[in-house]
């Protein structure tokens, strides 16, 4: 754990006693600030107290001798309307702050040399953070993985300069990170998505534009017109700035052409690495992934035949276009983590004949988006609160059924693809929804998909019967 630095002797509030809130509400206290810790919910308050964190109505105390309010990342704070902690803070001019603002308070002290990557995005934010890890593990690296994709920050090993902090940043960790400054910042591209959190569009453009901002080098995707607009902003102001794009040419940066990634250097380009058969890395998104973790690791220092090995034995994410099963010519693929029709694209666009299981919690824009890719669905399986609404947007366009449950879902796809003649027809999970009508989240939609699958094939992935 990373003891945190900067509040010694100093009353720390802390509300949100999920994982990351009780792991910051730890590292004060070893960094020796006096904490008062509160949750809405009795589950984090007794997790608090086990932890011996000091429990305290953050609703009653006096907040004229607080220093700071470390806010868990899930708690509103600007919209629909801020959290009550929030409110409170602010009335008495105390900074409201993320365990990622400690993390680099404490790095600024401890180890201001050491390296951060921090990675954010619509879409594409947590493989990419994955894959700079493996790369970097690779070559023989020091990295440290983690905030919003597996462990909270403060968990890893201390900042070093011979440690690499790679981090994957959500918009609302960004929100609460004023002095966010990494070495290398990464923004992979921008769609609608949180706008209930944000309010608007351009304010979520504008929280995950500051991760760019304020880094040595910004690596950014130029495939869309926000963050295209991003980068032109960071050159302006003097950043080095590196360019990733699937649609054709940059000038610096990587780009892919085909299924092969071309890196730019003053408008000099080199062929890398080709990507065909890297069965983790299908699809023109993952060229994009792979883009930007070629342009993070080249900058950082690493050896481009360490880069190209490195990519080359990416094992993927579980819930990200992951092959989780086989029955004789009928892939199975759960695609739960994308929660939008923008992450749902990208699935749809790497498969040609695909049963197609959709629903759950709609997003703003449903899967109206999508339509271009509608050719490719032999028939869709609709679950979940957006059944009807999706029903209605595929019409006549696309063989659909509302199956209500996954599990009546992936049975009656898997029958359907069985009978299908192509050379590989695939069920895909892919919802272009929230998880949270059916599911506590996309890990256990995905987790309840790859049951279903094992039911119908026998056996687990990477057991498959030739």
């Amino acid at each position: 754990m990373i003891a945190a630095q900067g509040f010694r002797d100093k009353t720390v509030a802390v509300f949100g006693l999920g994982g990351s809130g009780l792991v910051a509400a730890r590292a004060l206290v070893a960094g020796g600030a006096n904490v008062l810790a509160w949750d809405d919910g009795e589950k984090g308050r007794q997790a608090a107290a086990a932890a011996g964190i000091p429990v305290a109505d953050l609703s009653s105390v006096d907040w004229s001798g607080i220093e700071a309010l470390v806010l868990a990342p899930g708690v509103p704070l600007t919209h629909p309307e801020p959290h009550w902690s929030v409110a409170k803070a602010r009335a008495a001019g105390v900074e409201v702050i993320g365990d990622i603002e400690l993390f680099e308070r404490t790095r600024a002290r401890v180890s201001p040399g050491s390296p951060l990557v921090a990675i954010t995005g619509t879409n594409g934010k947590s493989t990419t953070t994955a894959l700079i890890s493996h790369v970097l593990t690779a070559a023989g690296r020091d990295a440290q993985m983690g905030g919003n994709i597996g462990v909270p920050v403060l968990e890893l090993a201390q900042p070093d300069e011979g440690r690499i902090h790679v981090l994957e940043c959500s918009s609302y960790q960004i929100d609460l990170t004023p002095g966010l400054a990494p070495s290398v910042g990464v923004l992979m591209n921008i769609s609608p998505d949180h706008l209930d959190r944000h309010g608007t569009l351009e304010n979520y453009a504008a929280v995950k534009e500051r991760l760019v901002s304020a880094s040595r080098t910004c690596v950014v995707g130029v495939d869309d017109e926000l963050s295209r607009a991003a980068a032109d902003r960071a050159e302006g102001r003097g950043q080095e700035v590196l360019r990733i794009s699937t649609r054709g040419p940059v000038r610096d940066g990587c780009f892919s052409r085909g299924s092969t990634l071309v890196v730019a250097a003053g408008g000099v380009e080199t062929e890398f690495v080709d990507l065909s058969g890297i069965a983790s890395l299908r699809g023109a998104h993952n060229a994009q992934n792979a883009a930007a973790t070629v342009c993070v690791c080249r900058t950082l220092g690493v050896a481009d035949e360490a880069i190209r090995e490195g990519v080359c034995t990416f094992p993927g994410l579980a819930h990200r276009m992951q092959v989780v099963g086989r029955k004789e010519r009928v892939l199975f693929v759960n695609d739960s983590k994308a929660t939008n029709a923008d992450a749902a694209e990208r699935a749809l666009a790497s498969y040609e004949r695909i049963y197609w299981i959709a629903g759950g919690k709609a997003k703003a824009g449903g899967i109206a988006p999508l339509r271009p890719w509608f050719g490719r669905i032999a028939k869709a399986y609709l679950i979940g609160e957006a059944a009807r609404e999706f029903s209605d947007t595929l019409g006549s366009e696309v063989e659909h059924v509302v199956c209500g449950t996954l599990e009546a879902a992936v049975a009656r796809a898997a029958r359907d693809a069985a009978e299908d003649s192509h050379e590989e027809p695939v069920v895909l999970l892919s919802p272009a929804c929230a998880s949270f009508d059916q599911f506590a989240n996309f890990e256990v939609r995905g987790e309840a998909f790859a049951d279903e699958v094992l039911k119908i094939t026998g056996h687990a992935p990477g057991q498959e019967v030739a």
